[in-house]
């Protein structure tokens, strides 16, 4: 196993060892802290901090406006007051060593607004700002205007390419990294293109090199890659480190720092890490940002899978081999289905998925009255989490809404994610990684149900293992 060398991060020497970002209060300041008090880069999320009362107690966000938009805006005023709280408490912790970085997601709800809030109250504080899902042209000009690194989040050279030619190169000089985060490996939320196939993944060297090919057109030899996905060994990475033909690497990891002291998930989440097994960790489309994403098949999972299998097209006249009425709604007015899928929602309706509900894309699925009504509650009490929602249809933009029919197909991921990340059910909740987190099982490291505080993972990471 090579040793690895520190590199120039964000203005400083450190390991080139990188906390990856997750957010609704997954990597907060005690985490980042930690990292970088090891002389490697902290890393908190910036998407819904938790703040803390005076006597330490996490503050429910809780939304009292009867509006959409109002809602929104108790929303950014939480993710402010959140993200400068555990900035203070990253600088605290780390004691002036390492990196501190701060991630946030560019479709997430109100992010210009919440990182510039997030920056100006904590000056000083923060060293570098990573973003991924989307296109964050703008982040650029935010990070710069307060001195600050940034690090887009990018799944190939392409995109990089687009994110240069509209606005980085105009601040290049600020440009700290690109995280090549792997669309095939990483957890949460990925950067799947429409012409890639989830079932066939690329090689990450190959789209590594490509980028470092991209990058060195426009100067950029020396700006380090974070390789973010799949990193579990460091001796299985042996070839990518003083690789002339890839330049400077860091390593980002997101999954093995969620199993550590310092990470802020229930006992009964890092239980769970510890029993997965290979395959338990599913590339999904289910998310309202519409985005692929990998979570663990749990409980929550598998009642979405069976809601999407419970699919039929309607039209509503009746129009080719659609002829065979279903009443919807309380007056019973009928849509049409082929004779086949009448016989699939007879047969689901028979199960007790008596309740059909309409999608974006004139289909019907069929659920329980107990499922109908919780999308129904959920879809009405929006909060404008995203800047866009396919399962509610808001939009942070024009009269608040997408222009198309809520799709019940999705979920609040507001909701359960907030839930699962302040001790809710583990079953019935998404629990987001990546899709190495089934070696924590087979890991010598975590035996006997051994859980390291963030400097043993560090020191055990430089070991190659």
């Amino acid at each position: 196993m090579k040793a690895i060398e520190p590199v120039i991060i964000s203005g400083r020497e450190v390991l080139p060892l990188v906390e990856g970002g997750k957010g609704l209060s997954v990597s907060n300041g005690r985490s980042a802290g930690a990292w970088a008090a090891a002389d490697c880069v902290g890393t908190f999320s910036g998407v819904n901090a938790d703040s803390f009362d005076d006597d330490g107690r996490v503050i429910p966000q809780t939304y009292t406006s009867k509006t959409r938009r109002g809602r929104y805006e108790e929303l950014v005023a939480y993710a402010v007051q959140g993200g400068i709280t555990q900035a203070k408490m990253a600088h605290d912790i780390s004691g002036g060593r390492g990196r501190i970085h701060m991630n946030v997601l560019w479709e997430a709800g109100g992010t210009a607004r919440v990182l510039n809030g997030v920056l100006e109250g904590a000056r000083g504080l923060i060293h570098g700002v990573t973003c991924g899902a989307g296109m964050p042209y703008r982040v650029a000009e935010i990070a710069a205007n307060y001195g600050v690194y940034y690090y887009p989040i990018v799944s190939s050279a392409r995109a990089f390419r687009a994110l240069w030619k509209r606005t980085y190169h105009r601040f290049a000089e600020l440009l700290g990294g690109v995280v090549y985060e792997d669309p095939w490996l990483a957890g949460g939320h990925n950067g799947l293109s429409n012409s890639e196939d989830p079932e066939e993944p690329q090689p990450p060297y190959d789209r590594v090199r490509d980028l470092r090919a991209v990058m060195r057109e426009y100067g950029l030899n020396g700006t380090p890659i974070f390789m973010a996905g799949g990193v579990w060994y460091l001796r299985e990475w042996a070839d990518w480190i003083d690789n002339p033909e890839l330049g400077p690497i860091a390593f980002q990891f997101g999954t093995r720092p969620v199993l550590t002291q310092e990470s802020p998930i229930c006992d009964a989440w890092k239980a769970r890490l510890m029993a997965l097994k290979d395959g338990d960790v599913y590339l999904n489309r289910f998310s309202p940002t519409g985005f692929y994403s990998s979570a663990v098949r749990n409980q929550f999972i598998r009642e979405l899978q069976g809601r999407n299998d419970r699919e039929v097209a309607y039209t509503r006249q009746p129009v080719g081999d659609h002829t065979v009425p279903l009443p919807m709604g309380a007056r019973g007015r009928p849509v049409y289905l082929t004779v086949a899928d009448k016989a699939r929602a007879d047969t689901w309706i028979a199960q007790g998925f008596v309740e059909p509900m309409k999608t974006p894309d004139s289909t019907l699925i069929f659920v329980t009255p107990e499922k109908s009504e919780e999308i129904r509650v959920d879809q009405q009490s929006c909060m404008g989490c995203l800047s866009s929602c396919r399962f509610s249809n808001w939009s942070e933009n024009g009269d608040g809404t997408t222009g198309k029919l809520a799709d019940p197909r999705s979920f609040c991921i507001q909701k359960t994610l907030q839930s699962i990340s302040h001790g809710g059910d583990v079953e019935t909740n998404l629990m987001f990684a990546g899709h190495n987190a089934y070696r924590f099982a087979t890991d010598p490291f975590y035996e006997n149900g051994f859980v390291p505080s963030v400097r043993q993972l560090v020191d055990r990471i430089l070991t190659g293992d």
